[in-house]
Protein backbone atom coordinates (compact mmCIF):
# COMPACT_ATOMS: atom_id res chain seq x y z
CA UNK A 1 0.00 0.00 0.00
CA UNK A 2 1.27 3.53 -1.06
CA UNK A 3 0.13 6.86 1.03
CA UNK A 4 -0.10 9.80 -1.36
CA UNK A 5 0.00 13.21 1.10
CA UNK A 6 -0.56 16.71 -0.75
CA UNK A 7 -0.28 19.82 0.98
CA UNK A 8 -1.40 22.85 -0.55
CA UNK A 9 -1.55 26.50 -0.07
CA UNK A 10 -4.10 28.92 -2.38
CA UNK A 11 -3.63 31.78 -4.19
CA UNK A 12 -4.41 35.18 -2.75
CA UNK A 13 -8.12 35.92 -2.47
CA UNK A 14 -9.48 32.24 -2.98
CA UNK A 15 -12.15 31.40 -0.08
CA UNK A 16 -10.76 28.71 1.46
CA UNK A 17 -14.05 26.61 2.72
CA UNK A 18 -15.23 27.41 -0.75
CA UNK A 19 -12.22 26.14 -2.68
CA UNK A 20 -12.02 22.88 -0.01
CA UNK A 21 -15.49 21.81 -0.70
CA UNK A 22 -15.15 22.28 -4.65
CA UNK A 23 -11.84 20.09 -4.16
CA UNK A 24 -13.42 17.35 -2.25
CA UNK A 25 -16.46 17.10 -4.63
CA UNK A 26 -14.50 16.50 -7.74
CA UNK A 27 -11.68 14.65 -6.25
CA UNK A 28 -13.18 12.10 -3.05
CA UNK A 29 -15.77 10.70 -5.95
CA UNK A 30 -12.89 9.12 -7.72
CA UNK A 31 -12.34 6.81 -5.43
CA UNK A 32 -14.14 3.15 -6.88
CA UNK A 33 -13.68 4.71 -10.38
CA UNK A 34 -9.66 4.91 -10.92
CA UNK A 35 -7.93 1.71 -10.68
CA UNK A 36 -5.82 1.26 -7.31
CA UNK A 37 -6.68 4.28 -5.31
CA UNK A 38 -8.82 3.05 -2.22
CA UNK A 39 -9.13 6.03 -0.27
CA UNK A 40 -8.84 9.80 -0.51
CA UNK A 41 -9.83 12.45 1.76
CA UNK A 42 -9.64 16.29 1.57
CA UNK A 43 -9.32 18.93 4.30
CA UNK A 44 -8.97 22.11 5.48
CA UNK A 45 -5.11 23.01 6.92
CA UNK A 46 -3.34 25.72 9.05
CA UNK A 47 -0.41 25.92 10.19
CA UNK A 48 1.19 27.60 7.07
CA UNK A 49 -0.75 25.19 4.79
CA UNK A 50 -4.94 25.45 3.43
CA UNK A 51 -5.49 22.50 1.96
CA UNK A 52 -4.19 18.64 2.58
CA UNK A 53 -5.27 15.58 0.47
CA UNK A 54 -4.13 12.19 1.91
CA UNK A 55 -5.21 9.20 -0.37
CA UNK A 56 -4.14 5.43 -0.64
CA UNK A 57 -3.49 3.22 -3.35
CA UNK A 58 -2.88 -0.38 -3.96
CA UNK A 59 0.84 0.05 -4.82
CA UNK A 60 3.30 2.55 -6.08
CA UNK A 61 2.73 1.96 -9.58
CA UNK A 62 -1.83 2.51 -9.29
CA UNK A 63 0.12 5.95 -7.63
CA UNK A 64 1.82 6.57 -11.20
CA UNK A 65 -1.28 5.70 -13.12
CA UNK A 66 -3.86 7.93 -10.93
CA UNK A 67 -1.55 11.01 -11.96
CA UNK A 68 -2.36 11.08 -15.81
CA UNK A 69 -5.84 8.73 -15.42
CA UNK A 70 -8.22 10.82 -17.57
CA UNK A 71 -10.89 11.60 -14.74
CA UNK A 72 -8.11 12.90 -12.47
CA UNK A 73 -7.09 15.21 -15.10
CA UNK A 74 -10.56 16.31 -15.47
CA UNK A 75 -11.34 16.93 -11.75
CA UNK A 76 -8.03 18.93 -11.75
CA UNK A 77 -9.44 21.23 -14.21
CA UNK A 78 -12.04 22.72 -11.70
CA UNK A 79 -9.60 23.96 -9.09
CA UNK A 80 -5.60 23.84 -9.98
CA UNK A 81 -6.44 27.64 -11.34
CA UNK A 82 -6.63 28.12 -7.52
CA UNK A 83 -3.35 26.74 -6.24
CA UNK A 84 -0.23 28.66 -5.18
CA UNK A 85 1.74 26.05 -3.92
CA UNK A 86 1.89 22.36 -2.99
CA UNK A 87 4.27 20.09 -1.06
CA UNK A 88 3.50 16.16 -1.71
CA UNK A 89 5.16 13.18 0.08
CA UNK A 90 4.53 9.64 -0.65
CA UNK A 91 5.43 6.36 1.49
CA UNK A 92 4.88 2.45 1.50
CA UNK A 93 3.17 1.32 4.45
Amino acid sequence: MVKHIVLYTFKEGVNKDDAVKLIASVLEPLVGKIPGLTYMETRSAFNGMDYALYSEFESREALVNYKDHPLHLAAKEHFFHLLDSRVCADYDL
